[in-house]
């Protein structure tokens, strides 16, 4: 199965122009709030209606404003589930994800099949207040699920859970995904639940898709210095490249070997990805290394960042270090390091005007 997406417009005061398609496939979109990714999921839905623009979901155009076409939700094989679950109160679990198709026959062989799948088959005749946080979710998953659906909306579903909660549900997320094999389009604004859970991500900022790719592609090679600043990259510098070459604050850099731009780039790397060396720092120095004294060391959790600023030609760069490595190297002990900034995890990017 697949969806398609091609819309436009303005909603309020928000103006939107989203392109993308999904096959069987976890999709995250992911961005800040108000980026325009739950207006992305409402107009798949049919909750919001588009200015201009194209939505197909398996094959079937549910929305296509030139032609007049705008099926309404319940036409849309659409299943949407949003932050808060929704369940009505003074009906039993049962009751709540049948309510509209208690008397189809099919509808019953779907609850039978996901009670199982989403591991809620006790639940049957609680009510939403005798429910956990997790458990109204999985029942509002079954609610979507247990009509026809062809693709999934999920709206920061797991957002007002606590983390505990929230990596089960994940892990369940991926093995229903595993079971479905339907596209599942995930709307989050946390970044590690971007990574943790995609197939693919579309980055949104301003009602745009600024990169469209595998997860790890846009990890490690965004498209743009903003693609960059909302994925976590701390270390981003102006440099100039000239092939596979580039300067930043005075310092050669050699660049990954499919870098092939020229002129002025910006020029990134995860603060986890750099490294400090047990070298001596008056010696002679192998490639894309400089040398600079650690001024702050915070610590958090199993990791401490340092920020280091460079003796000579070189950026300020933010290091990390997990807590192991840390105390093997001795780091509190020692202030003046070898940072290498390996070039394969170099990200360049085409300056923006």
């Amino acid at each position: 199965m697949t969806v398609e997406i091609e819309i436009a417009g303005a909603v309020g005061g928000f103006t939107y122009d989203v392109t993308l398609s999904a096959g069987d496939e976890l999709l995250v979109l992911y961005g800040h709030s108000g980026a325009g990714k739950t207006v992305t999921l409402r107009a798949v839905a049919g909750l919001e209606r588009p200015q201009r623009g194209r939505i197909a979901i398996a094959d079937t155009v549910v929305f296509d404003a030139a032609r007049g076409i705008a099926l309404p939700p319940q036409a849309r094989r659409a299943g949407y589930v949003v932050q808060d679950a929704a369940l009505f109160p003074h009906l039993d679990v049962r009751h709540n994800v049948l309510i509209g198709v208690e008397r189809s026959a099919e509808a019953q062989r779907r609850w039978a099949d996901l009670r199982a799948l989403l591991r809620i088959e006790d639940l049957d005749d609680r009510r939403p207040h005798q429910l956990s946080g997790g458990q109204q979710q999985r029942v509002a998953l079954a609610r979507a699920l247990v009509r026809p659906t062809h693709v999934l909306l999920l709206d920061e579903p797991f957002s007002a859970l606590d983390e505990a909660l929230r990596e089960g549900l994940r892990s369940e997320l991926v093995r229903l995904h595993r079971e479905l094999a339907l596209p599942i389009l995930f709307v989050t604004h946390d970044l590690r639940e971007a990574h943790l859970l995609a197939d693919r991500i579309a980055v949104i900022d301003g009602g745009r898709i600024l990169q469209l790719d595998t997860r790890d592609r846009v990890f490690r090679r965004p498209l743009s210095r903003r693609v960059a600043e909302l994925t976590g990259v701390r270390n981003l510098w102006p440099g100039t490249a000239d092939g596979r070459d580039v300067v930043v604050a005075g310092l050669p850099l050699r660049l990954p070997d499919d870098s092939r731009l020229n002129g002025p780039v910006d020029v990134g790397i995860r603060s986890e990805r750099c490294n400090l060396r047990r070298l001596h720092p008056d010696g002679d120095l192998p490639e894309n290394c400089f040398v600079a004294g650690v001024v702050e060391d915070l610590a958090f959790g199993n990791t401490h960042t340092l920020v280091l600023e460079p003796e000579a030609a070189g950026p300020r760069v933010l290091v990390e270090v997990a807590a192991r490595p840390y105390e093997v190297l001795r780091v509190a002990d020692v202030h003046r390091w070898v940072v290498e900034l390996p070039a394969d995890d170099l990200q360049i990017m085409r300056r923006l005007p």
